[in-house]
């Protein structure tokens, strides 16, 4: 008898469906084909996650460590969330749960959703509580939040998925930088 792990057959779900819905997107990806690869019974993906909907959501889920782009200077702000926004750009494979998220949110209501959470989470939050701790008042910490958070927004969806050349990470880096630099300063 083979003993039966839950949480390694779940991880096991997950690793799959994250790799094919970073390859093929939300909608071409089957409950069978996720559990076909992961040699699982698809009635596991629905005990677990309750579904595609669900499955995809946990696929999607990101955590990215933001602290330390808020460790120093509001004049070198730019400069650290730039190197963190490119590396992750650039270190990080097609099958980017992140990316993966941003895609699908325009046909998908929860993906959008669990886009929007995770960038007032990760980006919007962060950067106006920052603002606020360097001096600036409330209102236009969070104006300048929010022009930040757009840009990168912005930029995010041209440069992955509209593929728009921007130039090679450096020069892609040093533009950043100095935009996001601008708004923070207001």
């Amino acid at each position: 008898m083979a003993f039966r792990d839950a949480a390694a057959t779940r991880q096991r779900i997950l690793e799959h469906a994250q790799r094919q819905f970073g390859r093929h997107g939300y909608t071409a990806v089957t409950v069978k084909g996720v559990a076909d690869a992961a040699g699982v019974s698809p009635n596991l993906i629905t005990r677990y996650f309750g579904g595609k909907d669900g499955l995809f959501l946990a696929a999607t889920q990101v955590e990215i460590p933001v602290e330390p782009s808020f460790d120093g200077n509001r004049s070198e702000l730019g400069a650290r969330l730039a190197a963190n926004i490119v590396r992750r750009w650039s270190d990080t494979p097609g099958d980017d749960p992140l990316l993966v998220l941003h895609r699908a949110a325009g046909e998908r209501p929860e993906a959008a959703e669990a886009l929007a959470a995770f960038l007032d989470r990760n980006s919007l939050e962060p950067i106006h509580r920052y603002l606020c701790d360097t001096g600036l008042d409330d209102a236009t910490a969070r104006s300048r939040a929010a022009a930040i958070d757009a840009f990168v927004l912005g930029v995010s969806t041209r440069y992955r998925i509209l593929r728009s050349a921007l130039g090679d990470p450096a020069e892609l880096q040093t533009w950043l930088s100095t935009t996001i630099q601008r708004l923070a300063d207001g």
